[in-house]
């Protein structure tokens, strides 16, 4: 079976008790990162409900971008639900302490939000998103190319908010460039015009901005609103229609990083990742409406896929349920080679439990009101 012709689950989250293996979920559905979160849920509609003749179960819940909560789903689903593996946390936030208390466990969990960690501390993770780093070096390089020599942040005062600036500063001096400023703001801001006045008495010549969701396009209108005239930059957690609703003209011009999904049908026909994207996302505008993509179900759909890709091969040598069979699929994750997603191309190793490379990434920018492909 094709991995985008996948079944649609019924709109219930959990399905009948027969099924054998029980994939648990913890997304942040509700909350001030709601905007990811419905990506990240959807993408479970279009999941399969068996594969190698087992049935699925998938017993989805929303942690509301709270990390006490999502620490207690975690613990319900490994010691409650039982399950095999757990696709998920949607936030960073929320991913660190679930990535432990899996790790501790034994039950392979596949993180959706970037994670900074070493698979040798943590041999139970895996992550399907684009390392920060990796993020930021292509933002970079971009900068250079148009000769910015002075940069501001404006990031969440987090985890997140931490990465992006930590990639930032270690990119930018060897690229010759100078951060002449760093302002945080909290996810439940709603307004962050002292930040953005204080980089701006900097005067840089380009903003990178920290933040995700539609959250993350507050530092965008108010630069726009106070005559800013460099170039903006934001990150891929912002890579949505809903930014774009949000923001309006004050969000035209942004460029961004991003996966390949977002502009899949703007990629070069050589590129291997646009049949996959493509099948995946025609059937979620057909669910959604037409330009209604979210760049965050390609991260759901990817982490099933790696998982339908282990499935057959944990089968080979244990049963679902047991400890044996969650250790298989952990093995089996690790093999990953050439994995096509809609994000990505995965090659997981014992040292490398990503297994993303330049082919996940694209610089994106806002045109005429879309994300548009930068060539």
């Amino acid at each position: 079976m094709k991995p985008y012709l996948l079944a649609p689950l019924l709109l219930a989250f959990t399905l009948p008790a027969q099924a054998q293996i029980k994939i648990g979920a913890i997304l942040s559905i509700t909350g001030p990162t709601a905007a990811q979160g419905v990506g990240y849920r959807g993408a479970f509609d279009f999941f399969p409900t068996e594969i190698a003749g087992q049935k699925i179960e998938y017993i989805i819940r929303d942690d509301a971008a709270d990390p006490s909560n999502a620490v207690t789903l975690a613990k319900k689903l490994i010691t409650e639900d039982k399950v095999d593996i757990i696709i998920g946390p949607s936030i960073t936030t929320t991913t660190l302490p679930v990535s432990q208390i899996a790790n501790e466990a034994k039950i392979p969990i596949i993180a959706v939000a970037p994670l900074i960690f070493k698979a040798k501390d943590s041999p139970w993770t895996f992550d399907d998103t684009q390392p920060v780093p990796l993020m930021m070096n292509m933002l970079v390089g971009h900068m250079k190319a148009h000769s910015v020599k002075t940069i501001g942040f404006i990031g969440y005062s987090d985890t997140w908010g931490d990465q992006n600036f930590g990639a930032l500063k270690a990119d930018a001096p060897g690229a010759g460039m100078e951060i002449v400023d760093d302002e945080r703001y909290a996810r439940t801001d709603t307004s962050v015009m002292g930040q953005v006045l204080k980089v701006m008495s900097k005067h840089p010549d380009a903003v990178m901005l920290g933040g995700s969701a539609t959250p993350g396009a507050l530092p965008n209108i108010g630069l726009s609103d106070r005559g800013f005239k460099g170039q903006i930059y934001n990150n891929a957690a912002v890579v949505t229609s809903d930014y774009i609703k949000v923001g309006g003209p004050a969000v035209e011009g942004c460029i961004a990083v991003t996966g390949p999904i977002a502009v899949y049908d703007q990629l070069p026909d050589s590129n291997p990742i646009k049949a996959v994207g493509t099948g995946f996302m025609t059937k979620w505008e057909a669910a959604h409406g037409a330009g209604n993509r979210n760049a965050f179900a390609g991260y759901s759909f990817d982490a099933m896929r790696l998982t339908a890709t282990a499935i057959p091969i944990a089968l080979k040598t244990a049963q679902p349920g047991t400890p044996e069979f969650r250790a298989a699929l952990r093995d089996a994750l690790e093999q990953s080679h050439e994995v096509v997603g809609t994000q990505g191309v995965y090659n997981m190793t014992p040292d490398d439990h990503n297994g993303v490379d330049l082919r996940s990434l694209v610089l994106v920018q806002v045109h005429n009101g879309a994300w548009t492909y930068v060539q």
